[in-house]
């Protein structure tokens, strides 16, 4: 939502793709390459999910190209949520509104921290306009104002 707010992008749809796009998570945890398939094909059954949201989930794990903003965002995002909760996680606070940048850039530097979280992918914040300090401000700010829901 922070992230179509600062592209002009429609809040409610880019919401509903950042809530859909892991829907398939357990279900395909052990087999990736079949991630987002599964939530697709679920979403289509239902029939009232509009296809750019589908292209964006199927597009967030690499089984589309990034054709839109939406898609750009997703994909970028991803990686950076888990990289911001696993930073609170170490912070000594446990919260994510007191991450500031200088932790969250030694964080980003240290390879074996969250390796999960692929750093390139990250980076591809740029392709949408944002240069990795300001982008992972901006999704520290957006965790931070929901972090009562995420226990952070």
């Amino acid at each position: 939502r922070a992230l179509a707010r600062n592209l002009g992008g429609d809040e409610e749809r880019w919401g509903l793709a950042g809530l859909l796009h892991d829907l398939d998570y357990e279900q395909t945890k052990d087999d990736p390459d079949q991630h987002t398939y599964t939530t697709v094909e679920w979403l289509r059954e239902r029939g009232d999910v509009p296809d750019d949201i589908l292209h964006a989930v199927h597009a967030h794990a690499g089984h589309a190209p990034l054709e839109s903003d939406m898609d750009r965002a997703i994909y970028c995002a991803d990686p950076t949520t888990g990289f911001i909760v696993a930073c609170a996680l170490m912070h000594p606070e446990k919260k994510i509104s007191s991450l500031d940048d200088r932790f969250m850039k030694k964080r980003f530097k240290e390879k074996r921290f969250a390796a999960g979280a692929d750093r390139d992918q990250m980076r591809s914040c740029e392709a949408i306009g944002f240069e990795l300090d300001e982008f992972l401000r901006l999704s520290r700010d957006a965790m931070a104002g929901i972090s009562n829901d995420l226990g952070l």
